[in-house]
């Protein structure tokens, strides 16, 4: 089956709505515009419960099928958060708020699970109940792991999750996805060299940690290329340097941070101790201390086998098969989702976003064209995992 008809009726209804959102952006836990929208459009679609507040921002709503007979729960999530990032595109909808803006599409993504919202609410063509998620803060703030930990899956008795992500690069009205790790492992850290400052003129006096910071860098891009199985994957990215307030001041302390991103733990644990080791004698060698605060963050997106079939079946209904890659490449981007997905068996596609800007780009903005495949293939997931 195509694209739906009735959805196809009302996209431009939908991209209405995201270009609200996209035009006022809110940041992770902070996005009480937002979350009011959604409730507020959830009630007059006529969704059976409404829950709002959970993971303080986050709501859930209800639809019941004509039929319940099969006692099935399926959970469908989108994320609603920005990015503090000013854009610089040119578009009407363009962000109201200085340093925010939706650089990754979660004003598509929202909207696009209201449009299936709305359609499931009139059709009700299914034997089960759908669950739809709008999640708060996924740009680093664990909302998904927060609405686990308060309840989210055993309250509403969700049985598969299911999630969605734009993808730019991807022909628009294409979809993506594979079963195993689909997105990375996404750990944080924080190393503090302490050397001794000293004034600029003299830097024999001190112990300079610029100059440690600058060899710590280069360091510890060795840890992948000379420590990683090459047919495995690993990223180590150091991505803020900070110290010194004067051009002619040694800085007492720099302070570096970074990510690093994996798919398997063995790895993981790799980069972990070897980051620790470098950084310590790294600085060591200069005379300097190194201090590295290592935090392991959102877990490997892990899609399940059986469940990712169910998701590549749906969107084949709505855009054939040759519109549907079940192989790609794993991202070694992260996502929340996956606390979801430790919970219950499911499955996070991609929708394509054409030739944009990429994600977290200050001029990207989410391609309207894939919201009629996108909220089909909403309302075809939750038809053909529960037929009525």
């Amino acid at each position: 089956m195509p694209v739906i008809n009735r959805v196809a009726a009302f996209s431009d209804e939908v991209a209405a709505w995201r270009r609200d959102i996209h035009a006022h952006p809110e940041l992770g836990y902070e996005e009480k515009r937002t979350s009011a929208i959604v409730a507020e459009k959830l009630k007059a679609f006529g969704c059976d419960e409404i829950v709002t507040g959970i993971a303080k921002t986050g709501v859930v709503g209800v639809i019941r099928g004509r039929k319940n007979g099969s006692g099935k729960v399926i959970g469908m999530r989108a994320d609603m958060d920005c990015l503090p990032l000013q854009e610089i595109g040119d578009i009407a909808h363009k962000s109201t708020v200085a340093n925010r803006m939706h650089a990754c599409g979660h004003d598509g993504h929202t909207s696009m699970l209201l449009g299936a919202a709305k359609y499931l609410c009139e059709t009700r063509n299914f034997d089960g109940t759908a669950v739809v998620i709008f999640q708060p803060a996924e740009e680093g703030g664990a909302g998904g792991e927060l609405m686990v930990k308060e309840g989210l899956i055993d309250r509403f008795g969700i049985r598969e999750v299911y999630g969605m992500h734009n993808m730019p690069g991807l022909p628009t009205g294409h979809f993506a996805l594979r079963p195993g790790p689909m997105l990375a492992a996404a750990d944080r850290f924080e190393i503090e060299i302490e050397g001794r400052g000293a004034h600029a003129a003299k830097a024999y006096e001190g112990i300079d940690t610029v100059v440690v910071a600058a060899h710590m860098i280069t360091a510890l891009q060795s840890i992948v290329s000379r420590n990683v199985d090459p047919l495995k994957s690993g990223v180590v990215s150091v991505t803020y340097v900070r110290g010194g307030d004067a051009f002619n001041i040694i800085p007492q302390i720099v302070t570096l941070r970074g990510t690093v991103r994996t798919l398997e733990p063995q790895v993981q644990d790799l980069i972990q101790a070897r980051l620790t080791s470098v950084a310590q004698q790294s600085a060591a060698v200069f005379g300097a201390r190194a201090k590295v605060d290592y935090r392991r963050g959102y877990p490997v997106t892990r899609n399940h086998e059986v469940e990712t079939g169910f998701a590549a079946e749906a969107a084949k209904d709505v855009m054939g098969a040759d519109h549907v890659q079940t192989d790609i490449e794993p991202s070694m981007g992260g996502e929340d989702f996956s606390y979801m997905l430790l919970e219950r068996p499911g499955a996070m596609i991609l929708v394509g976003n054409g030739e944009t800007a990429g994600l977290h780009h200050p001029a990207y903005d989410f391609n309207d064209g894939a919201i009629s495949a996108g909220v089909s293939y909403w309302a075809r997931l939750a038809e053909k995992r529960m037929p009525a």
